[in-house]
Formats: structure tokens, C-alpha cells, sequence
């Protein structure tokens, strides 16, 4: 078995899409439109691994958690770019790019290295080997 997507709703869903292709190398597929529902999504496919799906619909409400404190729950997704120098490298260009960098990059108790960084729409994303 494996995991075939995930799916997060957005506000952006252009802006979004526009992040994880910029600095993931995701592909989205043509936008999905249901006018009924009001609703629109994107898959993102990447190298390797489960695909990534973006969903918008206006009445969704907007999340309620403090971005600095955990709930129970999905907290990150991680992204493997390869090399500690691409996490390094990467980390900067969201941070020179304006985005927040939540946890430095470090290598963890259990042997990964990594960093945690905010999209656009404050999910967090670890960035790792």
C-alpha cells in the first residue's frame, strides 16, 4: 500500500499551485471545476511519491489553530529534495523569497536532516534529505 495524495484546501488556489510548482517542482494537472459546488482543485504530481491535491470552495471556513502551538491531527508533510546542501540552498530561497522558516535546518535525534518551513497559506512543510 501507499499513500496516494494528500489534500489541503486553500484560499489561493492559484498562488498555491503557483508555490509548489515555483519551489517543489510539483506539475499540476489541468484545474478541476465543479460548478454546482463551487469547487476547484489541482493535483500536483512530483518525481516520485504521493501526488499533493489543492481544493478550493468559498464556504470552507478558515483554520482556527496557532500556527506555533501542535494539535492533534496532521501538524507537516515532509518533502525529500535529495541532499542536505538542497535543503540548506532551499531554505534560503523561501526565506530570501519572504516566506517564514519555522525550524532551522538541523540534523534531528533520529537521524534527518531537515528543515520546517510555512507556505503561503501557513501549512508546514518539512524540507528534507
Amino acid at each position: 500500500m501507499k499513500i496516494e495524495h494528500l489534500a489541503i484546501w486553500v484560499n489561493d488556489l492559484e498562488g498555491m499551485k503557483n508555490f509548489y510548482e515555483t519551489y517543489f517542482n510539483g506539475k499540476a494537472n489541468t484545474k478541476y471545476r465543479n460548478d454546482k459546488k463551487q469547487f476547484e482543485s489541482y493535483f500536483l504530481t512530483f518525481t516520485e511519491g504521493c501526488r499533493l491535491e489543492l481544493m478550493s470552495r468559498p464556504n470552507i471556513p478558515q483554520n482556527i489553530n496557532d500556527l506555533m502551538k501542535e494539535y492533534i491531527g496532521i501538524i507537516h508533510f515532509a518533502i525529500s529534495v535529495g541532499s542536505k546542501e538542497t535543503v540548506d540552498t532551499l531554505t534560503e530561497t523561501l526565506r530570501k523569497a519572504g516566506y517564514q522558516i519555522v525550524g532551522e535546518p538541523r540534523w534531528t535525534g533520529d537521524g534527518y536532516y531537515e528543515s520546517v518551513v510555512l507556505d503561503p497559506e501557513q501549512n508546514r512543510i518539512e524540507i528534507t534529505v
